[in-house]
């Protein structure tokens, strides 16, 4: 986006001037129209992405990027598709120009260590998740603390995965999905009851969600405290009826063991 700068200047303009300003301001037009247009096809570029029509996304954000080639989102966004493509020297050459020309983007670092870390770069991976979580400018940071400790769990790096999702919830205490983490974590590590106080104690004070009342109702399974577990399933059933839960749920509860 093109910063606007005010300024004051003279009623009447004759000769040179005149021309001089016209000039000016008809650039300043074309450019923010050429900016919006890329905006616009970018955004339908990733939508066309997310539908899986690679296609379709290729040439909005072909144009896109031609329309504004100075654009650091529109690399990002073609980056992905390039990922998408599997041609992974693309991806890599895509992100790096668009952290050259925005290299304090937060979204941009946040995309690019989503791609780090499926392409098993952990470590990169990692870094720019904090960088973009270190970023003033970037407004949700425990979702990127969040994304490092998925990361490092598909590392099996379970003790610094913990870590990250307690930085997660240090900065944001409601956020939902560091809590499922953290517990789900602690679950598959066998340490079952370290899982259900984390549980318990996030929904005393927040909103459940449908995954955190599906893990609960596990958990107690577990532990064979069936009470608790009709009490977690029963919730799970009343506020999220239609969800993939509700129906994992009704698998679980067919499920004997």
């Amino acid at each position: 986006m093109t910063a606007r700068v005010a300024r004051v200047v003279p009623l009447l303009l004759t000769g040179v001037a005149a021309l001089a300003l016209a000039a000016c301001s008809s650039t300043s037009n074309n450019a923010k129209k050429k900016g919006d247009a890329s905006n616009y096809n970018m955004q339908l570029g990733m939508a066309y992405l997310n539908q899986g029509d690679l296609g379709l996304a290729k040439e909005k954000l072909d144009r896109a990027v031609v329309e504004n080639p100075y654009d650091p989102n529109v690399h990002s966004a073609m980056a992905m598709l390039q990922d998408r493509l599997g041609h992974p020297d693309q991806a890599d050459k895509e992100f790096k120009t668009a952290l050259n020309l925005g290299p304090r983007s937060p979204e941009v670092l946040n995309n690019y260590a989503v791609y780090l870390c499926r392409t098993g770069r952990t470590d990169e991976g990692v870094r720019s998740f904090e960088e973009a979580a270190h970023n003033a400018l970037y407004r949700t940071p425990e979702a990127a603390y969040t994304n490092a400790g998925v990361c490092l769990r598909g590392a099996k790096r379970d003790t610094q995965a913990a870590l990250s999702f307690q930085r997660a919830l240090q900065v944001r205490p409601n956020f939902a999905e560091a809590a499922y983490q953290l517990a789900d974590l602690d679950f598959q590590r066998g340490e079952v009851q370290e899982a259900r106080d984390g549980i318990d104690r996030f929904i005393a004070s927040f909103e459940a969600t449908p995954d955190l009342l599906l893990l609960g109702a596990r958990i107690t399974r577990k532990q064979g405290d069936r009470l608790a577990e009709e009490k977690f399933a029963r919730k799970l059933r009343l506020d999220f009826p239609g969800s993939d839960q509700a129906r994992a749920l009704a698998e679980l509860s067919h499920n004997p063991g």
